[in-house]
């Protein structure tokens, strides 16, 4: 998953603070920080998210180091506690085994699961013309006790618009 898109969700998660968070004993709890759960498959069979922490805060560069070590860890079981027990929001991505469009679930006691799925060319309308541009769906199931369909628009409004300029707040 690039962290381009993980970068983007956990800035919009940082403005949109009903997503990110847990929803425990009748009352939301927001988070204080933003702790990305990753979808990870583990070549044995079996998912894991665990937390990448602080992800609003690092750079590209070290959010895509970050990914690779917990992946790996994930996958040979070297796993912190605080990366399992930490996630405040999941994303999942399953672009690369081809899946156009994702409808997660959300992972109890989080309130938000964000999903991407492949870039695909499609044709969109653009300055009054018609042109081949790369696009990528991305979805959110959210638990409707703390997020209505509003909030879950702008939210995914607000992705769209950080992966549309990369350069203005990404960096």
């Amino acid at each position: 998953m690039p962290a381009l898109l993980l970068k983007a969700t956990a800035l919009a998660l940082a403005r949109y603070p009903d997503l990110n968070g847990h929803y425990v004993e009748d009352t939301f709890k927001p988070a204080d920080n933003i702790h990305l759960g990753v979808a990870v498959h583990l070549r044995g069979g079996g998912l894991i998210a665990p937390a990448l922490l602080d992800a609003d805060k690092l750079s590209l560069q070290e959010l895509m180091r970050r990914l690779q070590d917990l992946v790996g860890r994930a996958r040979s079981g070297g796993l912190r506690s605080s990366e399992v027990t930490g996630p405040t929001a999941t994303v999942t991505s399953l672009g690369e085994r081809g899946v156009e469009t994702v409808y997660g679930i959300i992972y109890p006691p989080q309130v938000a699961m964000i999903g991407f799925g492949r870039v695909v060319k499609k044709p969109c309308a653009l300055d009054d013309a018609i042109a081949i541009h790369p696009v990528i769906s991305a979805t959110l199931a959210a638990d409707h006790r703390v997020c209505d369909g509003h909030l879950g628009g702008l939210f995914l409004n607000d992705i769209e618009r950080l992966l549309q300029h990369p350069g203005e707040e990404l960096a």
